[in-house]
């Protein structure tokens, strides 16, 4: 599977722009802020329907402009696969197939998947655990769709039972025959999505620990912990616990939408005992496994999105990633770099096709290149 061209208009600097990329390495070249990590973020959007960088749609609609459109052709299973995205202000996010539109966005996840390595990812470690729980949920649900119908329940569920709390807090009342009819559902929901949460860990976790002693020079214990009120407690029994303060704080203080991952190593936070050397092969490690994760169970290899890590990177992590790509580990690969330089160093000794682009203000160029070394 692999990405045979991309088309972009009026998305973020673009006001359009057209790419022909190769199945193996696509090397983006040019200046902080000239928009390579752009074109990254549309292959995100072409894989998992909405952008790596913004929550919101339209942030990625061009200044002035009322709506943003992407267009890939996919190969896949020897067949081309065109996808059509559009964000217009004030209306609905429209994805199609091959022209026609999906029924549910959900029926898109997983047929394309991607994975992008950035600077950015070093929030998995720093920030909140809300961030954790959707990096996990992602992998999940591009190979479960009963899994994303469940946390897509939940959400909605869980939004039913506050509304309800704030309105009993409001009332001065405490309905616990209206409260028990979303208790049950929730329950129903929270308890699959843990025990699904637990099944993926138990099989991610050698693959990450594994990935990790690869990539770096370390060799430390690391781990990841699973941290879920479900672990010790039924969802019923908590939610018999957690009542009163429920109806004090008119919030639902209990269930999977608090679980969180503790990132260890040697059995302590790596977010506070962690070098910087150990969270980059940390953070590349979670990514890595999940490329491996992602490429066993959807029979395919993921595009993989490397944005601006070679100059964050010491020689050895790079080799390492280098390595992978030299034993066609990965399928196709998009990089992007400052240094047209130590790119064509980076790749020129590779036995694999490759392209280079110049990347300048929104306007994409490719490079003659003596990179290029066709298998």
């Amino acid at each position: 599977m692999h990405l045979k061209s991309i088309h972009l208009i009026n998305f973020k600097n673009y006001e359009e722009a057209e790419i022909a990329l190769s199945s193996n390495v696509n090397c983006f070249v040019g200046k902080n802020g000239s928009g390579k990590t752009n074109i990254l973020d549309a292959v995100h959007y072409l894989s998992l329907c909405k952008s790596y960088m913004n929550v919101m749609d339209r942030q990625n609609i061009r200044f002035d402009q009322a709506f943003f459109a992407i267009q890939g052709m996919w190969n896949k299973d020897e067949q081309d696969i065109a996808i059509h995205c559009a964000v217009k202000s004030g209306a609905k996010k429209v994805f199609k197939r091959n022209k026609k539109e999906y029924e549910k966005l959900a029926d898109h996840i997983g047929q394309f998947p991607a994975v992008m390595i950035s600077p950015y990812d070093r929030d998995l470690i720093s920030e909140g655990s809300e961030l954790r729980r959707k990096w996990m949920d992602g992998i999940i649900s591009q190979f479960d769709r009963q899994y994303l119908d469940n946390i897509q329940r939940y959400a909605k569920i869980l939004d039913q039972r506050n509304a309800l709390l704030r309105n009993m807090y409001d009332h001065g009342l405490f309905d616990r025959e209206s409260i028990e009819v979303w208790n049950e559902q929730l329950v129903k929901t929270g308890t699959a999505i843990h025990q699904k949460r637990k099944q993926f860990l138990e099989e991610f976790i050698p693959v990450f620990q594994e990935r990790y002693h690869y990539i770096g020079l370390e060799s430390e214990e690391v781990h990841l912990d699973y941290r879920s009120q479900l672990n010790d407690m039924s969802f019923e029994d908590l939610l018999i616990q957690y009542e009163k303060k429920d109806a004090l704080t008119h919030y639902s203080n209990a269930g999977t939408h608090k679980d969180d991952l503790l990132f260890t190593i040697k059995r302590h936070p790596i977010k506070k005992f962690g070098s910087q050397g150990q969270q980059k092969s940390f953070i590349i490690a979670l990514r890595l496994a999940q490329y491996e994760w992602l490429k066993k169970h959807l029979n395919v290899h993921p595009v993989l999105l490397l944005d601006d890590i070679f100059d964050k990177l010491d020689q050895t992590r790079v080799a390492k990633l280098l390595a992978l790509v030299s034993n066609h580990y990965f399928g196709q690969v998009l990089v992007t770099d400052t240094d047209e330089d130590r790119i064509r160093a980076i790749f020129q000794t590779g036995e694999f096709e490759s392209k280079l682009f110049s990347v300048d203000q929104g306007i994409v160029v490719e490079l003659p290149s003596h990179i290029t070394q066709e298998v």
